[in-house]
């Protein structure tokens, strides 16, 4: 059931490995808020496309596939996902190598990054629809593009040595400099800390003191509602 009180929209950006999706996804749980990756709306669009034979270089062939794969919005917990053509892509093909390769070739096409942002903003709804007190969204252009009026903006980073370490932890083996450049660099929404929005170092962080410090500020912002 849709909740009476407005939602409150949690932005988190930050390049890769800065403890985003980890961080969300606790505060989620804290606060019955949904968690919304929007780095895997990207993944599963490349991975749908790389199957299609279609790479980054040509748009015409991009345009094309987007027009014939619908996607939609499957919840399970706190957390929703992006299907593609009515299917959830699993992990460890969102992960798999030749996405890691290719996903900041694909998010740099403003075409779609334009199909992805009506849909990004409907989360806003999927989250009222099914009674949650917020909505967190993470990614990399989401206090900047996608819900600039947010009522917290969070900017998380952390040295790039940190950064690749937490990823070899993960089992992943993709270039953080190199991602990072890419999506600083690219014309259509880069990966830049908002104007207004809060910075937060996680280098020497634990995820806990992360989450507590971005918690006490949820925390502020809804008894201020």
């Amino acid at each position: 059931m849709p909740s009476n009180r407005p939602l409150f929209i949690v932005a988190i950006d930050g390049g890769a490995a800065s403890g985003k999706s980890s961080t969300s996804r606790a505060l989620c749980r804290r606060f019955n808020f949904l968690h919304v990756d929007t780095g895997s709306h990207y993944r599963a669009l490349t991975a749908a496309l790389l199957a299609e034979n279609t790479g980054p270089e040509d748009t015409a062939r991009v345009v094309a596939a987007l027009a014939r794969l619908p996607v939609g919005t499957a919840v399970s917990g706190n957390e929703a996902r992006i299907t593609v053509a009515g299917r959830v892509i699993p992990d460890a093909e969102l992960r798999a190598p030749a996405v890691n390769a290719a996903v900041s070739g694909f998010a740099a096409i403003p075409e779609l990054r334009a199909a992805l942002l009506a849909y990004q903003r409907g989360q806003a709804a999927v989250a009222e629809e099914r009674g949650f007190h917020g909505l967190i969204m993470e990614g990399r252009d989401i206090g900047s593009v996608i819900f600039p009026g947010a009522q917290l903006r969070v900017f998380l980073h952390a040295d790039p040595e940190a950064r690749a370490r937490r990823r070899a932890l993960e089992g992943q083996s993709d270039s953080i400099a190199e991602r990072d450049r890419r999506d600083s660099t690219r014309t259509t929404a880069p990966l830049v800390c908002p104007d207004g929005a809060v910075s937060i170092d996680s280098t020497r962080l634990t995820l806990d003191e992360v989450v507590g410090k971005i918690a006490a500020l949820i925390g502020e912002g809804m008894t201020a509602r």
